[in-house]
């Protein structure tokens, strides 16, 4: 099951962008039992803040963002014994590929979450950061 946003008011910000024109469509993906020093280096490789997680055993994509390696870091954990599974954030946020930029930037806010699932007819679409909305909203912040 994806927990899903609730309805926000709209604003002109970014109004008539929808998700699907913003998100990045490769979906990065990792195994629940990579050590998270190989998603430290997948994430490096590609990157990257997030990897989204598909575990049979679970009942949606999960995600594993860089945050989630650094708070296993900061308690001393070993990045070689740890595993992807064991931090990973299940049953992820999303985001409908029909929403505009400001409802998912909203989702995120209030979730505190920098990435979003992309979803479209029950079936993953993508992936959208902060940093592909703030590319729609501020182009000339561009990298």
């Amino acid at each position: 099951m994806y927990l899903r946003a609730s309805n926000a008011d709209l604003s002109p910000r970014g109004a008539g962008v929808k998700v699907r024109d913003a998100m990045t469509q490769e979906v990065l993906t990792l195994t629940p039992g990579r050590s998270l020093r190989d998603a430290a280096k997948f994430l490096s490789e590609h990157n990257v803040g997030s990897a989204v997680i598909f575990d049979p055993e679970q009942p949606g994509p999960g995600i594993v963002s860089e945050r989630d390696i650094v708070r296993s870091l900061g308690k001393g954990e070993d990045p070689d014994q740890e595993t992807v599974g064991d931090h990973l954030t299940a049953n992820a946020a999303f985001a409908d590929a029909d929403w505009d930029l400001e409802k998912a930037a909203d989702a995120m806010a209030r979730g505190g979450f920098r990435h979003l699932v992309v979803v479209s007819n029950g079936e993953v679409q993508g992936i959208i950061s902060m940093r592909d909305i703030m590319a729609v909203w501020r182009p000339s912040a561009r990298a």
